[in-house]
């Protein structure tokens, strides 16, 4: 079950960063383009919390020394 919460959690945060940046890329006169972007890019930073948060909770990601 951790393999496929790290496999949602790194597909949510590449979601987050291309969302964002097209987010921030887009022209002044895209709004409705930059809107659906950012919503894109927020739902992509919460899922990638979300789910590395249950990661780190439950000892499926090693500390480093």
């Amino acid at each position: 079950m951790s393999k496929l919460v790290a496999i949602i959690c790194v597909v949510s945060w590449s979601g987050f960063w291309a969302f964002g940046y097209l987010a921030l890329s887009a022209g002044v006169a895209d709004t409705s383009q930059m809107v659906t972007a950012a919503m894109l890019a927020t739902v992509g930073f919460f899922t990638g919390m979300i789910t590395w948060l249950k990661l780190s909770r439950d000892g499926a990601m090693p500390l480093r020394a």
